[in-house]
């Protein structure tokens, strides 16, 4: 099957609130465990917004393959233009290498412009090789500021 082809198969729509078993499901086959609640609440999150859906779901042969989680914030982080971030993506490790970490990501950059949104964000993890590659091969690069991280567990135990 050409690369043509296996993108006509794939079908990119707005996430629903039935798709909550299956983004959990994929999630899980990728990390290794099950969050539950975090996506309960993500996608009521992102089900509650109006206008253009930025939260995504991919089916190829009617079967659920990927989704992704994106947010638009307007003036965050001393940001004069509204920003988008991407809060999870994920694609079944049966899906992989198929084309539908790029549908997701093209139907949502439509979305953004649509809304005159013309930056997106996301973190990955550094120990996570493949991920960024794939981030890298999609025209992400590093962002000119520092994410910062304070364990509060051991802040404590510095002023004990």
């Amino acid at each position: 099957m050409s690369i043509g082809e296996q993108e006509e198969r794939i079908v990119v729509r707005n996430l629903r609130p039935d798709d909550l078993e299956q983004v959990i499901a994929v999630d899980a086959k990728n990390g290794g465990k099950r969050r539950e609640e975090y996506f309960k609440v993500k996608l009521a999150q992102n089900l509650a917004e109006t206008g253009v859906k930025v939260s995504l779901a991919a089916e190829t042969d009617k079967c659920f393959a990927g989704f992704l989680l994106a947010r638009v914030y307007y003036g965050e982080f001393g940001a004069a233009e509204p920003v988008a971030v991407l809060d999870t993506f994920g694609v079944h490790p049966e899906f992989r290498r198929q084309g539908i970490g790029t549908a997701l990501l093209e139907q949502l950059c439509k979305n953004l412009d649509g809304l005159g949104v013309r930056s997106l964000h996301t973190e990955v993890s550094w120990d996570d090789p493949s991920l960024l590659a794939f981030f890298h091969g999609q025209g992400f690069h590093p962002a000119p500021r520092f994410c910062l991280d304070l364990d509060l567990a051991d802040r404590s135990r510095a002023r004990e």
